[in-house]
């Protein structure tokens, strides 16, 4: 489906039945998102939504990934966008969620203001910061490093000082760490506020580099029970967020007036930037296990527990 109506008329869709009578009432369901990128794909669906009088579907951004695995666990999340690691994890723990797309791929980048870095070799007897040891950041750049023959815990310094995305945006754009692993779009808040901050590695390319696959990061999922009794409805969803994200890389302009509007990112100037950094890609799960499971088999190798202490079946996958 394409078309500048492509969002509106698949929310028509989606809300169907709700105006034909004050007294019928739709079932409601609650996606639960993330204030990033996250959210960037699928702004156009946010702000569609933003319009109904009585929508079918409400959206709840969320600032950390910990919110997100909240609602899964109380039951209050129908579908929910979150880190693909901890997406199994909370299947391995029994929650009857499947994968139904990667609507994000890797927004890991080294930034700094360290200009003689040049090389992963030029790294050795540097001080890295990275966001929460055991982290997917961590774990990923762990993994380039001994890639690139460097160890981690011998011929590099990595520093834990600043735990969350936040943190660690906010001591590089103050100048307190030269170099950092962050994430997008905190890189693009960065730059605005330090110019001599500048990207020194694409850890995404990397990764594609060493695996041969992108980095399958961020996972969308749904309740079991909904994609089993109410297929359609899940097929209006998935091609909602698969529409919007398209219309986010064709038409950045306009993408980053509305991010700015529904407060995902402070301005439009931010905003821009950032949406060729983020790797706004939806692809669906079928077809998808081989691809995540690579993704997942290096962080189940470094520590099993980072996924839940297995590799997810074939079930997982929708």
């Amino acid at each position: 489906m394409t078309g500048r109506y492509c969002i509106v008329l698949l929310l028509l869709l989606l809300t169907a039945g709700c105006h034909t009578s004050r007294q019928v009432k739709t079932e409601t369901y609650t996606i639960a998102t993330l204030k990033g990128p996250s959210a960037m794909g699928m702004i156009r669906m946010i702000d569609s939504l933003s319009h109904e009088e009585y929508p079918s579907v409400k959206i709840e951004i969320l600032n950390e990934p910990i919110q997100v695995r909240k609602m899964m666990l109380d039951g209050t999340a129908d579908f929910a966008i979150l880190p693909t690691t901890m997406a199994a994890i909370m299947y391995n723990k029994g929650l009857e969620y499947q994968l139904l797309a990667i609507p994000v791929w890797g927004t890991f980048y080294v930034f700094g203001a360290d200009t003689s870095i040049t090389r992963w070799a030029n790294l050795k007897g540097k001080r890295v910061y990275v966001m929460a040891r055991g982290m997917t950041p961590d774990v990923l750049f762990r993994y380039l490093l001994l890639q690139n023959g460097i160890d981690p815990e011998k011929d590099i310094t990595l520093d834990y000082s600043f735990p969350t995305h936040i943190d660690l945006a906010n001591a590089v754009a103050a100048g307190q760490a030269n170099l950092a692993v962050l994430a997008e779009p905190f890189a693009s808040l960065v730059m605005q506020k330090n110019k001599k901050v500048k990207p020194i590695f694409d850890l995404n390319d990397e990764w594609t580099r060493h695996q041969g696959n992108p980095l399958a990061i961020t996972s969308f999922i749904a309740k079991k029970k909904i994609i089993q009794k109410q297929p359609q409805r899940v097929e209006q969803v998935v091609s909602a967020y698969a529409a919007s994200t398209l219309w986010v890389n064709q038409q950045p302009d306009s993408a980053a007036v509305l991010i700015a509007k529904h407060q995902i990112l402070p301005d439009e100037a931010v905003a821009r930037a950032a949406i060729p950094r983020a790797n706004l890609r939806f692809v669906r799960a079928h077809g998808m296990s081989q691809q995540v499971g690579a993704y997942l088999k290096v962080f189940y190798q470094l520590n099993p527990e980072i996924i839940g202490g297995k590799m997810p079946d074939e079930a997982f996958y929708y």
